[in-house]
């Protein structure tokens, strides 16, 4: 038997030299600059076999077609040319052109079909792999930042946020990010984590990204816009390539600080029906230092530092939260006999903060990255009819995440895999996402937890009164008994670098318990499933598309972010859709109409639909008019609905209906006269509390001010589905200017929200109806007042932090437009502003902060030549923007107005394959910052070497 299958085996061999085979040999040149063209695609017509030319611009093609046969070759940026094949060993040389403009460069995102950027009916953007190994930028992610209407927020050196259009946040949850159709946003957070389980550069093939909704395409997230990664295919894109990258990161509070940044890619077509990936990324570095020490005591940067103010609350110091009025803690001692009687009169009715810790001492500020991906590709037919993709990808490493606190995210792991049937009219594809939070945590419980472990609060806080008012009786002033209680109190602190705050720090971090530790735990997952048919081959009057997709979420954070202590929580969404596309007027008017339908489990369903109109004018068609309506909406996050996290400032409770009786607070320790109404030392509420029964924050601040007589029940609703309809017109064109073109790029738009979902800050009093309905004889003269009201009196009042939708009425609108031309025999120039505002009357809902943190004006400009001289070219870009107001649950501020300064030199050596790079980010040197509390972001110095990309 073994003899009969080896002697098959030699045969089939035999048999595959035997069979005919085809070679084809030749040079693509660069018909603009007369030079080799390198990278350049060559491939059989509707086939997978295919190659591409070595940095001189030729190229070796060996086929077993036998001729006639027709190849194309193409590069990006230029127009595609076919060639027959008529003979064994044909010699082919042709000179591809470039494209009159980035304008015509083909896209797919917009109408989910091949088109030119000129004829897309909405506003979009690119940015290709020329634009990648042209960027200034130390990462593409980064050069990002270049594109029109586009914002990015440094978060830290590993984790930015890409955004569009307004309303930016770090936890981005109106932006979508597909990398090869994946959602790869967190499953618990909801958003993603910049490029950690993005692509590496070497792997790109393009970007694609549509500000504003693209809902009716591509459903509930894709509410601000959406950006689409895809990679290179290794049937198209074969070979080794490699890419080394190191540098220094420079800041006034970390220094100097060297990184590295390297990937490999391996790409391999095996024959016409078998072809596989592999790649490999990693960067190490030093995140930029977190060192804003304002004190923020009021919730506003304010004077004072924790010598000068006994209340201090530094923004990145953590533990300095824990604050209470000492007069309270003085009259449950003198109840409980531990002072003298009356003593309590003695002691101010004043706030006094626990000493924190600075955020560098929590935090190694250890950035790394590491992401390994592969993929294997199978046409049962040998051609692009039908091919089937597996696609795994890993990621791990540290970043810093802000939201409400500051959490380092330390050996976080995230893993996607995806099966997908594709076709050239259809996809169907299913994927998983799934993640560990590993050695994550968050740096203000393990400040205030730390404190805890050497001194409790009630005991820290009793020895404060105790120094306090032995100094008091001793004859002291006021300061100076501040300073004896604290320093009574603060004995037996740890201090950072001793070996016993680092065994505290690390029983902390190791501690999933909020109470007593700072540890996330958390394995969600996503499973998702959509597909796509393109009914063009069936129905010629008009292009129609057909779709839909199904996701489930589980949550598996153990009780540390969710209220999932009793199990995973799990639930779902699904959506279909359909668009229509006809041409009319020779070509010239297009016009496209989409609708979808989406239904979450906890809420009802949306339909949105998309109508654009593109004409097509000139006699070249090269001046396009737009104009597109549209509506999005937005299903509330998996934290908007099941988030139960005590952030030490306030709750944070999610609004689900089935959440708000999982959730119950810690046990709150109440004042002596509390002690007394309450019937009870201590108290916990349950996330119903944050809901039914609170005040409005506003009205609590106008009643301890003396504004008002009383302070108003907040009412609160249940988060649902936000809604927006946008309304945009815009033009493109390629305008003549000598021999080349000037491309111009405008847009306009307008959007209207309902039901924006917003964060509430209300305010639970620990007993007592903030109806003021319950009332009890207070004081003196045993006069009746409302409970409620004499726990604000107490001190007896927790802050939570709600999940709703404000009824104001809430707009933003703005423009953006850009130029692109050649100047000067191939220099290219690029220049575009962005303007953007925002519209929202505060007094219609005091409570609410919108969180736009956009700049009014954005300014950006890019200068460059590929080809200076021979194998050299450079690359310079500027960016301006103004000051603008930043709000969040972490901190509200202005941010400054910047002006940043990218910049880098490349050199090929074609003989080695090899483009060398020097380049630098921020080279003027003046840090800026994204946000109030993030590290200041400095200048980055790189130098890299690319082979056979």
């Amino acid at each position: 038997m073994i003899k009969k299958l080896l002697l098959a085996a030699f045969t089939l061999f035999c048999s595959s030299l035997m069979m005919g085979q085809t070679t084809v040999t030749g040079t693509v040149n660069d018909a603009t600059l007369g030079g080799p063209l390198p990278g350049a695609d060559i491939k059989v017509s509707r086939k997978s076999v295919g190659t591409n030319t070595d940095f001189d611009g030729k190229f070796t093609l060996t086929v077993t077609d036998t001729p006639p046969f027709t190849i194309e070759i193409s590069s990006l940026g230029y127009q595609t040319v076919t060639v027959e094949i008529t003979q064994n060993n044909q010699v082919v040389e042709v000179s591809l052109k470039e494209n009159a403009t980035a304008l015509d460069e083909v896209v797919i995102s917009a109408s989910r079909t091949p088109e030119r950027v000129m004829e897309s009916p909405v506003t979009i953007e690119r940015f290709d792999s020329r634009a990648i190994k042209n960027t200034s930028a130390p990462s593409f992610y980064d050069g990002l930042e270049n594109l029109k209407g586009v914002d990015i927020n440094t978060n830290s050196l590993t984790f930015k946020s890409v955004n569009t259009r307004g309303f930016a946040t770090f936890a981005n949850t109106r932006f979508m990010q597909l990398v090869d159709g994946m959602d790869n946003s967190s499953p618990a957070l909801n958003f993603a984590l910049g490029n950690l389980l993005g692509l590496s550069e070497l792997d790109v093939k393009s970007v694609e990204l549509l500000p504003g909704a693209s809902s009716a395409l591509y459903g509930a997230n894709a509410f601000n816009g959406i950006m689409f990664m895809r990679s290179k295919n290794p049937f198209n894109d074969q070979g080794v390539s490699f890419v080394f990258k190191t540098g220094l990161t420079n800041q006034e509070a970390a220094g100097s600080n060297e990184f590295y940044d390297t990937s490999i890619r391996l790409a391999h077509t095996f024959d016409d029906y078998f072809a596989a990936k592999a790649t490999l990324s990693y960067l190490k570095g030093t995140e930029w230092f977190a060192t804003d020490y304002r004190n923020t005591s009021n919730g506003d940067y304010i004077a004072g530092d924790r010598d000068s103010d006994i209340n201090y609350d530094g923004l990145n110091v953590y533990g300095d939260e824990v604050s209470t009025n000492i007069r309270g803690v003085a009259q449950i001692l003198e109840s409980r006999g531990l002072i003298p009687a009356g003593a309590s009169s003695l002691v101010p009715s004043v706030n006094v903060s626990r000493n924190g810790y600075n955020e560098r001492d929590l935090m190694d500020y250890d950035a790394r990255s590491m992401k390994f991906g592969a993929s294997m590709h199978y046409r049962p037919w040998g051609n692009d009819r039908l091919e089937i993709i597996w696609n795994s990808k890993f990621g791990r490493g540290n970043t810093i995440y802000q939201g409400a606190n500051r959490y380092y995210i330390k050996n976080f792991f995230m893993e996607q895999h995806k099966l997908e049937f594709r076709g050239k009219y259809f996809f169907v594809r299913g994927y998983m996402t799934a993640e560990d939070a590993g050695d994550s945590y968050d740096s203000r419980f393990t400040a205030i937890n730390i404190n805890r472990s050497w001194k409790d609060d009630n005991t820290w806080f009793g020895q404060y009164v105790g120094g306090y008012l032995g100094a008091v009786l001793g004859g002291a002033t006021n300061d100076a008994a501040h300073d004896a209680g604290r320093n009574a109190a603060q004995q037996g602190a740890l201090v950072p670098g001793t070996a016993a705050f680092q065994e505290a720090f690390n029983q902390v971090t190791n501690d999933p318990d909020l109470s007593t530790g700072s540890k996330f735990q958390d394995q969600s997952q996503i499973r998702h499933v959509d597909a796509n048919l393109n009914l063009s081959p069936y129905i010629d009057f008009a292009e129609f598309q057909v779709g839909g997709s199904y996701r489930e979420y589980s949550l598996r954070s153990r009780g540390t972010i969710y209220t999932d202590y009793d199990g995973p929580i799990d639930y779902d969404e699904y959506g279909l859709y359909t668009q229509m596309q006809k041409k009319f007027l020779d070509d010239r008017l297009k016009f496209t109409g989409s609708v979808r339908y989406d239904k979450a489990q906890n809420f009802d369903g949306n339909f949105s639909p998309r109508v654009s109109l593109a004409y097509a004018a000139g006699e070249d068609k090269n001046h396009n008019f737009r104009a597109s309506f549209q509506t999005g909406f937005r299903n509330p996050t998996t934290q908007d609905q099941y988030i139960g996290l005590d952030v030490g400032r306030a709750f944070l409770v999610g609004s689900a209906p089935d959440n708000l009786d999982r959730y119950n607070t810690p046990s709150i320790t109440l004042s002596g006269n509390g002690a007394a109404l309450a019937g009870a030392p201590s108290v916990s509420l349950s996330g119903r509390s944050a809901y039914e029964n609170a005040f409005s924050s506003s009205s609590v601040q106008n009643f301890i001010a003396g504004n008002i007589a009383a302070p108003v029940k907040a009412d609160v609703g249940f988060v649902k589905p936000e809604k927006v309809t946008a309304y945009e017109v815009g033009y493109r064109g390629a305008i003549p200017t000598g021999e080349n073109k000037l491309s111009v790029d405008l847009s306009v738009y307008y959007n209207d929200y309902e039901d924006f979902i917003a964060n509430e800050i209300v305010v639970a009093p620990l007993y007592g109806q903030a109806d003021l309905s319950d009332t009890a004889p207070i004081g003196p003269g045993g006069s009746q007042v409302p409970v409620a009201l004499a726990a604000l009196g107490n001190g007896d009042f927790k802050t939570f932090n709600t999940y709703t939708n404000s009824s104001a009425d809430i707009s933003s609108y703005g423009a953006t437009i850009g130029l692109n031309t050649k100047v000067f025999n191939g220099f290219n120039v690029g220049l575009n502003y962005t303007w953007s505002k925002f519209d929202f009357d505060q007094a219609s809902d005091p409570d609410f902060e919108a969180g736009f943190n956009t700049p009014e004006h954005k300014v950006k400009f890019q200068f460059g030549h590929t080809d200076l001289f021979e194998n050299f070219g450079f690359n310079v870009n500027v960016r301006w923007q103004d000051e603008y107001l930043w709000e969040s649950t972490f901190h509200d501020a202005v941010i400054d107005a910047r002006t940043v300064l990218d910049a880098q030199i490349n050199y090929k050596i074609p003989s080695i394959k090899s483009v060398f790079k020097v380049g630098g980010a921020n080279l003027t040197g003046q840090e800026y910052l994204s946000a109030p509390g993030v590290g200041a972001i400095g200048s980055q110095y790189y130098i890299s070497w690319t082979i056979n990309n």
